[in-house]
């Protein structure tokens, strides 16, 4: 599609990922996508372009959500490391200990690891399902409590592609009693405020990406060996839409499929990936092979003189002070938490409305941050320099 017009901001280092971004547009017919980089806990790639429907009426907005398909392990694997982490879960415990049923057909001494590393020989079923019972939680759980496992578990790597969303899900549930949707939710994405989901909201339907189907083969090449036709995700319940496939009636009866089916923004995915666990804020680790390599490119602190101006202000006078008035226009008042790390207190992030960001993010409204300070924010707005003073 030529001419299609990328959004958003890329690092100059990345050009070449832009280009590959607008080149999947201008030859591989792309309709829609997103795509989203940190390095050293810092925005470096933040693009999006073309339409999240076939017809190409509905544009891709920051804020799109797209089905991130096995992006989806990864979240499950935060939620249970999580559990770890809380001393809940211990992964060289058999399973068992946690979910006593799944003590059948040889598997009483399989480890947890194993339903997290896809050695545990559970990647199919082979009882006969009907259609509906992939959205079944306690269907699925029970059959696979009872399934043989294809191999000896822990001699071979299976891709677990549709069932580890329910075997570590169940271990969780029992420990936790929510689900992994819920769990992730209330765990990880609700304190950091990332825009990630395992079982959507309705009122987010306005927002996610038509999945369009891949071209069918050509008459020489069978359908099973087609690029797109062997991973295909799961359709909706029967009688039910892709809305119901996203979110299901109320769990845990009814689920959609959570080791294929996250919906995520790709800022989202980014921040996901390298955010520490709340409450446990330790700076990421510096990439300092591309430090060494890469030109200085960090965002110089505002001048002393202008931090000093927040730290002095009045306690009365520490909202919306000296902002320009198109900017007031655009954003009468945000909910900003200021905090700092644990291993480093000098390094500091903002909770704004509930979003992550560090000095040299651009929020989601379009400000970007030059300079956290105790006392506030010094952002840069349309060229501008506004101080944005919180009260306390």
């Amino acid at each position: 599609m030529a001419g299609i017009r990328i959004e958003g901001r890329c690092d100059p280092r990345f050009e070449r990922v832009k280009a590959a971004f607008a080149e999947n547009f201008e030859k591989r017919n792309e309709y829609g996508a997103a795509v989203a980089v940190k390095l050293a806990g810092q925005p470096v790639v933040d693009l999006w372009a073309g339409h999240t429907d076939k017809a190409r009426t509905q544009a891709w907005a920051r804020d799109t959500i797209a089905n991130v398909f096995s992006t989806t392990k990864g979240m499950t694997a935060i939620c249970a490391h999580r559990l770890v982490d809380q001393g809940k879960l211990d992964l060289d415990a058999p399973v068992v200990r946690y979910w006593p049923e799944f003590g059948q057909a040889g598997k009483e001494k399989m480890p947890v690891r194993m339903l997290l590393n896809h050695q545990a020989g559970l990647a199919a079923i082979r009882k006969k399902l009907n259609d509906e019972d992939m959205y079944n939680w306690e269907t699925m759980a029970s059959a696979l409590a009872a399934q043989e496992p294809w191999w000896t578990p822990g001699t071979r790597h299976g891709y677990h592609a549709l069932t580890i969303g329910f075997l570590v899900g169940e271990v969780m549930r029992r420990i936790t009693g929510k689900s992994v949707g819920a769990y992730f939710r209330d765990e990880i994405a609700g304190p950091l405020g990332l825009d990630c989901h395992i079982g959507l909201k309705a009122g987010d339907d306005n927002r996610c990406a038509t999945i369009l189907a891949s071209p069918p083969p050509p008459p020489d090449q069978p359908a099973d060996q087609a690029p797109g036709q062997q991973m295909r995700p799961p359709g909706p319940p029967p009688g039910g839409d892709r809305g119901q496939m996203r979110r299901g009636p109320p769990p845990p009866t009814t689920v959609p499929p959570q080791g294929a089916t996250g919906g995520d923004n790709a800022n989202a995915v980014a921040a996901n990936q390298m955010a520490p666990p709340p409450g446990n804020e330790a700076a990421p680790p510096e990439d300092t092979a591309a430090a060494s390599a890469a030109p200085d490119t960090s965002v110089p602190p505002p001048p002393t003189s202008a931090q000093e101006q927040i730290q002095q202000a009045p306690t009365e006078q520490r909202q919306l002070r000296e902002m320009p008035e198109n900017f007031r226009a655009n954003f009468p008042a945000f909910t900003v938490d200021v905090h700092a790390y644990n291993n480093n207190p000098q390094r500091r992030f903002v909770l704004i409305s509930g979003k992550r960001y560090h000095e040299g993010d651009t929020m989601a409204e379009g400000p970007r941050i030059v300079s956290i300070v105790p006392e506030g924010l010094v952002l840069d707005w349309q060229g501008q320099q506004v101080l944005y003073a919180i009260s306390h």
